[in-house]
């Protein structure tokens, strides 16, 4: 099969290009990084340089191909998530339908339908092809934005210490943690980007008559039980998820300079993670758990934060 794959080499689209070339499929990696040729090149993949904004350039890539991973890169830079997302699920919708693609896997989030800002699947409802939507839960890979936090340096990791751990713990160096206003004891399903290019593998290859959605996990713990699994991993066995209220979420993004939309809608996002909805809809619809745990990727997670 010859298969489009977007994302350039991302912490899916890598995995998911190596896993169709070890099975002989004809695979073209889309970057807007002129510099990843070479990259892209040595997996076996044939690099197409270029924007997701250029229908055009879409459009030609896509045609005569078999099947398309179409995602879109999350930018915490756009001032409207929700704009954004519709804006190029629309490019790609109209790329799809003048290059007559008949197999389409769309990576969404779990909790996309839940949150208005977020969800542009719907975008994909009149394109005539076979298109599956892959709702992936919280990834592993996410922990990576927390580093900072976690290592609890400077004057602000020493307060946030003092407040949530007590002056005996600062007095011995127990600084870092993890925030949100979803955290604590509340139980979550978290998934590594390879279980996910597995499963969008498995789907590009199918080619069923209605739209289908798939959620994919790899593990599901609380909060607490997965700082402890990143904390032990870096040193810090103390660590522990601190659950805000969405005032002080939406306050602590606004003093980081995320714009006002995407904050609104980060703090979204979280507290449907918090009620309960998303473990809810991601047990209704009874997915097979990835192989790749926490303790796993917690090792990886370990490399990096030490990495000077």
């Amino acid at each position: 099969m010859k298969i489009i794959v977007t994302g350039s080499l991302g912490n899916i689209s890598l995995p998911l290009t190596e896993i169709l070339i070890a099975r002989g499929h004809a695979v073209t990696v889309i970057s807007s990084d002129a510099q990843k040729q070479a990259a892209i090149k040595k997996t076996g993949a044939t690099p197409a340089i270029g924007s997701i904004s250029d229908v055009r350039f879409l459009t030609d890539t896509f045609t005569g191909a078999d099947a398309v991973y179409a995602m879109i890169p999350l930018s915490f830079t756009e001032p409207d998530m929700g704009a954004y997302l519709r804006r190029i699920s629309q490019n790609y919708v109209q790329a799809l339908k003048e290059a007559g693609t008949k197999r389409v896997v769309l990576l969404s989030g779990w909790a996309a339908d839940l949150v208005k800002a977020e969800n542009a699947e719907h975008v994909f409802d009149g394109l005539n092809a076979s298109i599956t939507i892959m709702r992936p839960a919280a990834f592993y890979t996410n922990f990576y934005q927390s580093i900072d936090l976690i290592r609890g340096k400077g004057l602000m990791g020493k307060m946030l210490a003092l407040r949530y751990y007590g002056l005996g713990a600062l007095l011995t160096g127990k600084t870092g943690l993890l925030m949100g206003n979803y955290g604590g004891d509340d139980r979550i399903v978290f998934v590594s980007p390879k279980d996910i290019a597995d499963a969008v593998a498995e789907e590009l290859l199918l080619l069923p008559k209605e739209k289908t959605i798939r959620y994919v996990g790899s593990e599901e713990m609380t909060c607490n039980e997965a700082a402890k699994i990143i904390g032990s991993a870096v040193g810090k066995p103390w660590l522990k998820w601190v659950l805000l209220s969405e005032k002080q979420m939406l306050q602590g993004l606004k003093m980081a300079k995320v714009p006002e939309k995407l904050a609104e809608t980060l703090v979204e996002m979280q507290a449907v993670m918090h009620s309960g909805k998303t473990l809810e809809n991601f047990h209704r619809n009874r997915p097979k758990m990835g192989k790749v745990k926490l303790a796993d990727f917690a090792q990886e997670f370990a490399r990096a934060y030490h990495k000077k």
